[in-house]
């Protein structure tokens, strides 16, 4: 990999003394007798990246509908961005969203538009001029090398090659904080890869900071124990025994928020969910 994204997130470092860019307060949500999540606390700071682990059905994905507005907690708070974002009006959540880039699971791409289109579905939306729009779609597929499906539709691109064009679309806005879910999801060891790299290519480059979940331990380690080396072109291992300070680790179970910290913590963490879940 060799292109670098040259627009970075604008709001990051206009962030860094203004406390987290998110921050989750004893957050709690159900559907119907069906408690999802209950007293939530955690926050991602500025340049930081935080990893949730946990097997399916643990209410992983919908905490990121939680983080972008999509749903509403039952109880407790959530700030966006320095806006308290749990009850205020749907239109009040655009701008706020904008500044955000969410890969949803599996991509969720439209097969009815062009690769082009998708990747610019929220500039076309703002009616951004035709010009500026191929130009800034074309910039965001180089930095997850796939140019060459500017035309293309979704129904010719391979798996991997649709969760790289999700990505390609939550860069788009240059976003102040980007959310995965399950990135890697259905993808085979090798494709799971690229896409890490390219994860950890954003989070070097830009430092702008990340949510991501995902039930691959493989992932969480390898976003830990790498950087991405602008001059090779590539991710590299870190030098043995090092990790990556600012890629730290949350765990779900049974709704709870079981473990918050370190990767060399949550490998010594006693928690027996935790290690069976390690193992």
């Amino acid at each position: 990999m060799t292109d670098v994204l040259h627009l970075t997130s604008q709001g990051a470092t206009a962030l860094a003394d203004e406390g987290p860019v998110l921050s989750f307060d004893n957050v709690s949500v159900g559907f119907g007798e069906l408690q999802v999540l209950e007293d939530i606390s955690f926050a991602v700071g500025p340049g930081e990246t935080r990893v949730v682990l946990g097997p399916a059905g643990v209410g992983k994905s919908v905490l990121l509908k939680l983080a972008n507005g999509l749903l509403r907690p039952d109880k407790g708070s959530i700030t966006l961005f320095g806006e308290e974002i749990s009850h205020i009006r749907e239109e009040a959540l655009f701008a706020l969203r904008t500044r955000t880039g969410m890969v949803f699971q599996e991509g969720a791409l439209f097969d009815s538009l062009s690769v082009r289109d998708n990747v610019a579905y929220q500039l076309i939306q703002e009616l951004v001029p035709d010009e500026e729009i191929d130009a800034r779609v074309r910039e965001a597929l180089r930095f997850v090398e796939l140019e060459q499906t500017f035309d293309m539709f979704p129904s010719s691109l391979s798996g991997g090659m649709k969760r790289r064009v999700a990505i390609a679309r939550a860069l788009i806005h240059n976003p102040d904080l980007l959310l995965y879910d399950s990135p890697t999801g259905g993808l085979d060891p090798v494709t799971s890869t690229t896409i890490i790299e390219l994860i950890v290519k954003k989070r070097d480059v830009s430092r702008t900071p990340s949510l991501m979940v995902t039930h691959r331990l493989q992932d969480a380690f390898t976003m830990c124990t790498h950087r991405f080396d602008a001059r090779a072109g590539r991710m590299t291992p870190l030098p043995k025994g090092e990790t990556d300070p600012n890629t730290t680790f949350l765990m779900l179970n049974e709704g709870r928020l079981i473990f918050d910290g370190s990767i060399d913590e949550l490998v010594a963490c006693p928690d027996p969910f935790v290690q069976e879940f390690l193992e």
